[in-house]
């Protein structure tokens, strides 16, 4: 991908951040998923590293697929469609700020519009990165992705509430830090309810994401503006969605003997235009 169009790729993810409505981010796992929810109308996507893990029949989390598998996987859907891409990095590949750094470089060279940083250490007995380690890391992605020749929005995230440490006040010290090193976006996934997401949204002055499907919180779009909520990612959903749906047919057919999850499926003419819409690769 030449430079003016990661340029125009990174220009038009920067201003989907701000509009005034929510920016909802898709979360494709694989070619035929971009192009389906490029196709149905999002203005961007963002890629999901357990849609990965379980497309390799793997378990997700903790490492389960290295930096090459990744940025691969990520380049076939940069590559997919016209729409901006951000990319779940997980935690940079590794503990290093160089290491982070490096990273998003590499994510800058398959023209990803962005990128999301986490501070997990994957570790069961120190699950997150110290607050200081974790601002240094997000320093250095930053000033990685200010290098890149076009705009790049990098989201730092807070891992503390998914990884057993439900501490809100380090959440929020760390997000107005990651905010402080340099952040376009900040991210925190599994806060408990809709006072802490305000609170979190209210900490900083930057865009907020909220990741659909974690916890038993379910907001609507409007309420979740109302909170502060400036960009919605469905991250897993999606993707649990669509194999939830192949395992309860599967087991139809194992269990009943019966092929009743056929009714209301779409027709292979129907996924064909919605994929690939016109007969032609797009």
């Amino acid at each position: 991908m030449d430079t003016s169009e990661q340029t125009r790729r990174g220009e038009q993810f920067h201003r989907l951040h701000d509009g005034d409505e929510i920016l909802v981010l898709p979360n494709p796992w694989d070619i035929g998923t971009a192009r389906l929810f490029a196709n149905l109308g999002f203005q961007a996507l963002a890629t999901t590293s357990a849609g990965l893990a379980f497309s390799l029949g793997r378990r997700d989390g903790d490492g389960a697929v290295d930096r090459d598998e990744t940025l691969a996987h990520v380049r076939t859907i940069v590559e997919a469609t016209p729409l901006p891409v951000t990319a779940d990095l997980e935690n940079g590949f590794g503990e290093s700020p160089e290491t982070v750094a490096q990273t998003v470089r590499l994510a800058g060279e398959i023209g990803l519009a962005g990128a999301s940083i986490e501070d997990a250490t994957y570790r069961p007995d120190d699950p997150v990165f110290s607050r200081a380690l974790a601002v240094e890391r997000i320093q250095a992605a930053v000033e990685a992705a200010r290098a890149l020749p076009y705009p790049f929005t990098l989201t730092a995230r807070s891992d503390n509430f998914i990884r057993g440490r439900p501490d809100l006040d380090d959440t929020l010290a760390r997000l107005q830090a990651f905010e402080a090193a340099g952040a376009d976006v900040l991210y925190a996934p599994g806060l408990p309810d809709a006072a802490a997401l305000r609170l979190a949204c209210g900490s900083v002055a930057k865009p907020f994401n909220y990741v659909a499907g974690i916890g038993a919180t379910r907001f609507t779009l409007a309420e979740l503006r109302e909170l502060g909520v400036r960009r919605v990612s469905t991250g897993t959903s999606f993707c649990r969605a669509g194999l939830t749906a192949a395992v309860r047919a599967a087991r139809e057919v194992l269990e009943e003997g019966t092929f009743g999850y056929i009714d209301g499926v779409h027709s292979v003419a129907e996924f064909n235009e919605l994929i690939d819409p016109g007969g032609h690769d797009s």
